[in-house]
């Protein structure tokens, strides 16, 4: 008996969720979050790229099963009001060659007052920046070697942000990027770069495996 709750949470890592399912598996819990999600969905750069073929739209979050979410940093203990308030929509690029997230930064992940922690920032590039990439990878799956951060300009606490992020080199296990998190703009603004991020992940040898154990990350 003690087992048998582990076949369904074992069937979704197995047999995960579609990027197109993904983006109706999200159910705003408030009307903050139902206004958060209502500007990311319709805001003009998720238009556009969603009319583009080149690229595929995504809420990879909801690919974690519910029950490991809570055990998920980025899904989980920086997840919900206060903090990343709806998952992240995130366009990749075909062939790994680049992507975009956007997302909305709340009040309760701070360093300095009204300012997001620089920590959060770069979990969250690091994130970005490893999603966008695994395509490229033989296996689709890699692990962090190194991330450098440039913090440009301070992150108010409540607002929307877009991570940037470009494949810049592919060498067999070896994949180069770099982006940007930046403020989303209204039509006509020019946004505010707040960091600028390079990184290398290198698909480890056993990845074959840990690719059909972490589905999330493909």
């Amino acid at each position: 008996m003690a087992v048998a709750p582990a076949w369904p949470m074992a069937n979704q890592m197995i047999n995960p969720p579609t990027d197109q399912e993904t983006l109706n598996m999200f159910a705003p819990p408030d009307e903050k979050a139902a206004t958060i999600d209502t500007r990311l969905i319709n805001h003009p750069i998720a238009l556009e790229l969603r009319a583009n073929p080149n690229y595929k739209e995504s809420r990879p979050h909801m690919k974690i099963p519910e029950s490991m979410r809570a055990h998920h940093l980025t899904s989980g203990a920086l997840a919900g009001p206060g903090r990343i308030e709806v998952p992240p929509l995130m366009f990749i690029e075909k062939e790994g060659k680049g992507g975009l997230t956007l997302t909305y930064l709340g009040s309760d992940i701070c360093g300095h007052p009204g300012v997001v922690h620089g920590g959060a920032i770069a979990t969250l590039l690091d994130e970005s920046l490893a999603r966008s990439c695994f395509q490229a990878l033989p296996n689709k799956v890699g692990l962090t070697a190194n991330l450098t951060i440039n913090y440009r300009n301070p992150v108010r606490a409540e607002s929307y942000v877009v991570l940037r992020s470009k494949t810049v080199k592919v060498d067999g296990r070896k994949v180069w990027v770099e982006g940007t998190l930046e403020s989303l703009p209204e039509e006509g603004e020019t946004p505010v770069i707040y960091t600028e991020a390079s990184a290398l992940f290198i698909e480890p040898k056993q990845a074959k495996t840990m690719s059909r154990l972490y589905p999330a990350a493909s």
